[in-house]
């Protein structure tokens, strides 16, 4: 535990969130193929720890935040084997950069950064990294599939004949080649509401563009022994496509990990108004 003392819901939110975590762990039972074993994140941006422990204790291990502040505070209060998947934008500002991600050393289970979009970053996070971390850091691409202008993420590579002058391509050999200290797990995307709120009678396109990148870039790495092999899980990169409205989708698509919020912990705070964690009346352990 790494803090000596345990946040706890109350019995009420206790139950509400058990039933909601259930509800989706069969869903994502259901919609995953016999041989998958697909990773759900639950992402509780905005939400007290006490809801992420309650969580915990029915068994979710990973879990997936968007403000590294608010990481920070929760990675102090929660239990150490808790996997953290940041998945918000790598961008500065005024107290923090992730651009120079010195906040790694403080959250020793920081298990991936799902976000990552420049070989600048890369760099910084690899550098970042203390000494006594025993395992490289999980990193995903993030890829930008439906090409709105107000989603981070790079351009999907279209063709195998134009990887070379792709961004997305050039990040993964740079991540691969020159970042020892992190691992080129697989690509990531936000999809378009429109795609995901359309009938399922047809593929969702951002589904199917991460899917076609993926492949693309994957036949990439293979061919080349430079690569060592360093990527993917099992010899596949990964895909982490689908949140709360559209995860069924995405695992039917062959998502392996989904990213599901308000499924889990209901409806956010509005925005702007940023949960700050506050420290529920402490209950001892014993």
């Amino acid at each position: 535990m790494a803090s000596a003392t345990l946040l706890k819901a109350t019995a009420e939110r206790f139950h509400e969130l058990s039933e909601s975590l259930s509800e989706i762990q069969e869903r994502v039972r259901q919609a995953s193929p016999a041989s998958s074993k697909p990773t759900l994140v639950a992402v509780s941006k905005y939400k007290p720890a006490s809801d992420i422990l309650a969580c915990y204790e029915r068994g979710q291990r990973d879990f997936g935040e968007n403000y590294v502040n608010e990481l920070v505070e929760k990675a102090q209060q929660l239990p150490d084997d808790i996997r953290w998947h940041f998945i918000g934008a790598l961008q500065s500002n005024k107290s923090k950069t992730l651009a120079t991600p010195l906040w790694t050393p403080v959250i020793p289970n920081i298990y991936a950064i799902q976000t990552v979009t420049s070989i600048k970053a890369a760099t910084a996070l690899d550098k970042s990294l203390p000494p006594e971390r025993t395992t490289p850091l999980n990193v995903l691409l993030q890829v930008n599939t439906s090409g709105e202008g107000a989603k981070s993420g790079l351009p999907p590579t279209i063709s195998i004949d134009s990887s070379s002058e792709s961004e997305l391509v050039q990040l993964a050999w740079h991540i691969v080649t020159n970042c020892s200290r992190l691992h080129l797990q697989g690509l990531m995307t936000i999809g378009s509401l429109s795609e995901s709120l359309a009938s399922t009678e047809k593929p969702n396109e951002d589904f199917e563009t991460l899917k076609h990148t993926r492949d693309i870039l994957h036949e990439v790495l293979h061919r080349d022994s430079k690569s060592g092999g360093r990527w993917g899980v099992d010899g596949k990169l990964v895909l982490s496509m689908g949140m709360s409205s559209d995860f069924d989708a995405a695992l039917m698509a062959g998502s392996d990990i989904v990213r599901v919020g308000t499924g889990i912990f209901g409806v956010r705070h509005k925005k702007g108004d940023v949960y700050i964690c506050p420290r529920l009346p402490a209950i001892s352990q014993t």
